[in-house]
């Protein structure tokens, strides 16, 4: 790291935002499930905050490109993060719960495309070292899930809403101690149009409906997982530790990251996550109840998130020039947020009625269609 790198203060920030994602997206269903109620209900509400990536992103992206302000759309979108699911006390009937999904989500999904933008503006000719600022908000996860599975276990879930208002807190104040960057103008890509343009060319598109299916194809793990685990046997604070193992694998795929860009070009990287998602929903939705497959199926997380999401950040990077970094961020969050709201539907509604085979199944058929995408649409480039 160089000396003018802010490393801890970008870092903090990472840590913070994935410790809500943390708190949430193994506890959430069960939240919901401790109100009453049912797994139709429960799909739903997880899939408004998706369905919010699908307008938010765009918003904010175009709003920080036409404005250069990034940084104040990131610390405005953590205070009304903040503010807006404090509304969770007033009510938790179903309508209100959707409303308090909406809003929160909707400031939320603004924060991380900016975030990113800024960076990478501040890593410049670094961004391989993305993945070494990146990995302190899989660390945030890990401290989260595996610290709140131990004490939802001991005390409860009732006190669910206070903790995620704690970490949200934390998220708003990372953002006031995180210093402003702007990405440099790079020639090549600034004079090939604009966004719609550099949208247009080759394997770009087909590259973002590959996003949408892998995001589609995790709509069972991160819907019912937890539900899932705690049906076959698994304590609360086992399931935690579970989540966290994938995490941990993670991690250490961040660690490596650098070197397998070196070795690899983006286009293997992206191929060999989306087979290894194929995989890993057969082992959940078949095998979960020994704990040997179940690790093994959370060690693959290393290669369903860490490398996918790590490859997807340097396509957008090298795909857009300066004034559009913004927009293609913000459109890969867009496109996560279809596919994970349509997974999250789907599987809320398959999940009592074809079973979790089934439903992890058709996880598996969407991420295996994303490799074939890849193969035969992506052009092949250098590491």
């Amino acid at each position: 790291m160089t000396l003018a790198l802010p490393y801890w203060r970008l870092s903090g920030f990472y840590f913070f935002y994935f410790a809500l994602l943390g708190a949430t997206a193994p506890f959430f269903s069960l939240y919901f499930d401790h109100l009453g109620f049912s797994a139709a209900r429960i799909g739903e509400l997880l899939a408004i905050p998706m369905l919010m990536r699908c307008l938010a992103p765009n918003l904010w992206g175009w709003l920080g490109d036409a404005s250069g302000r990034r940084l104040a759309i990131v610390r405005l979108g953590a205070v009304c993060t903040l503010g807006s699911f404090a509304l969770i006390f007033v009510g938790q009937n179903y309508a209100w719960l959707a409303l308090v999904m909406a809003l929160h989500a909707f400031f939320w999904h603004a924060v991380l495309p900016q975030f990113e933008v800024i960076t990478l503006a501040h890593l410049r000719e670094q961004s391989a070292r993305y993945s070494q600022l990146r990995l302190w908000g899989s660390i945030g996860f890990i401290v989260a899930v595996v610290g709140l599975g131990q004490l939802f276990e001991w005390v409860g879930l009732a006190i669910f809403p206070w903790v995620i208002v704690l970490i949200m807190g934390g998220i708003v104040l990372g953002s006031c101690w995180v210093p402003n960057a702007q990405p440099e103008l790079r020639a090549g890509l600034e004079g090939q149009g604009g966004f719609l343009a550099q949208l247009r060319r080759p394997g770009v598109l087909a590259f973002y409906a590959c996003v949408a299916l892998m995001q589609l194809s995790h709509g069972p793990y991160y819907t019912f997982l937890s539900i899932h685990l705690e049906n076959l046997g698994y304590g609360r604070g086992l399931i935690g530790q579970l989540w966290a193992l994938g995490v941990l694998a993670e991690i250490l795929l961040f660690l490596a990251m650098a070197a397998l860009l070196r070795r690899f070009s983006l286009r293997q990287l992206l191929l060999a996550s989306f087979l290894l998602a194929a995989l890993r929903w057969l082992l959940l939705g078949n095998l979960a109840e020994h704990l040997l497959v179940l690790l093994l199926a959370q060690l693959m997380h290393a290669a369903t998130f860490g490398c996918f999401h790590a490859s997807a950040i340097h396509f957008v990077q090298r795909s857009f020039g300066a004034r559009q970094q913004g927009q293609g961020q913000a459109l890969y969050a867009t496109l996560s947020g279809v596919g994970g709201a349509l997974g999250a539907l789907y599987s809320g509604y398959s999940w009592t009625s074809l079973g979790p085979a089934l439903t992890f199944a058709l996880a598996s058929l969407a991420a295996l269609a994303a490799a074939i995408i890849v193969a035969t649409r992506l052009r092949e480039e250098g590491p």
